[in-house]
């Protein structure tokens, strides 16, 4: 299986061919981190939200896919209007695939129909890299050689400018929003390196000579995401519905999952994601902090190779005053 995987993804890139897939994970706690979606959901609160975390899927699988990322948010006031800035990262291991993505973010809010409505951008950067070096062929293999001159045998990545946007709408018992990352679909370029660039021609595409040149397309990803916040009458509980729904317009995944919240404190749930798991999920929120963890078990053949997939995310906030002046200020009793 390994083999296989490993040859797959070489493939796909020595071809020389713009690929373009979904790019970003999805997450079963997607709600714990909305602004990684969405940058218009950054300072949707009156917190400043700090949250890092990781996702390991397909345990028991050789190469699968590891992700670790941060988000953090805040409100601000600013010439007298409310806006919201944050900051994401992301780094994923998948294969012999490497990605980075960096993004600062700003929205700007709006009170409408009893809520506040966001429009947000994130600029950034994207890195993607394949370690060559490491490339397999299986000398059984009847497709290629291991000297194969359209495989990279060097470590190669590029980077480019990166850009996102979104629309999300705050109530009192719910939130929702649409956006789109990878907004202008920007394509990498992956050059295996060269002894010396000085003395040497360069072809068109800018390669110098004895370089090979690939590329990568980051696919341009539409995201709708949704969380309702009801509370149970005379009761301590308040349920909590959640959904992402996210497509390049050729495929199509989501996340649905309903949460019980105890004292706002305890919540605990369970989910589904399309094609792919069911999940199980448990968090707790205690003064300043925050702890989510979740488990997926796949509903796929993959079952009989994986132990599951497991997310878990560390957060704090702090509650932050974000008028002009500080409204809780007191008199002294001396002059009262």
């Amino acid at each position: 299986m390994r083999s296989l995987r490993i040859i797959i993804l070489t493939v796909a890139v020595a071809l020389g061919l713009s690929l373009s897939a979904q790019t970003d994970p999805l997450l079963s706690q997607h709600y714990a981190v909305p602004s990684f979606y969405n940058p218009a959901a950054a300072g949707s609160t009156d917190l400043l939200r700090l949250r890092a975390g990781g996702r390991m899927q397909w345990v028991g699988i050789d190469n699968a896919p590891t992700t670790f990322l941060g988000a953090a948010d805040m409100p601000l006031s600013l010439f007298g209007k409310k806006i919201g800035v944050g900051a994401v990262a992301m780094q994923e291991s998948m294969g012999l695939y490497s990605t980075l993505s960096l993004g600062a973010q700003v929205a700007y809010k709006l009170r409408f129909a009893g809520g506040t409505l966001s429009v947000g951008l994130q600029l950034g950067m994207f890195d993607e890299g394949f370690k060559g070096s490491e490339v397999y062929l299986p000398d059984d293999d009847d497709f290629h050689q291991g000297a194969d001159d359209a495989l990279p045998t060097t470590d190669v990545h590029g980077t480019a400018f990166d850009m996102g946007a979104g629309v999300f709408y705050s109530h009192k018992y719910f939130t929702a929003g649409i956006s789109c990352t990878h907004l202008m679909s920007p394509t990498l370029t992956l050059r295996t390196s060269s002894s010396s660039s000085s003395g040497v021609s360069r072809a068109a595409d800018g390669a110098v000579s004895g370089e090979k040149v690939f590329q990568y397309e980051a696919a341009r990803t539409l995201y709708f995401q949704a969380e309702g916040n009801i509370p149970v009458k005379n009761t301590l509980f308040d349920i909590l519905p959640s959904v992402l729904v996210a497509s390049d317009l050729t495929n199509t995944s989501a996340v649905v999952t309903a949460r019980a919240r105890y004292r706002k404190f305890l919540s605990f749930g369970v989910g589904y994601r399309w094609n792919d798991a069911v999940t199980a999920t448990i968090a707790a929120e205690f003064k300043n902090f925050f702890i989510g963890y979740s488990f997926d078990y796949s509903t796929s053949s993959i079952a009989k190779a994986s132990s599951g997939s497991h997310e878990l995310f560390l957060g704090y906030s702090l509650r932050i005053n974000t008028g002009d002046k500080n409204k809780n200020k007191h008199k002294s009793i001396r002059i009262m």
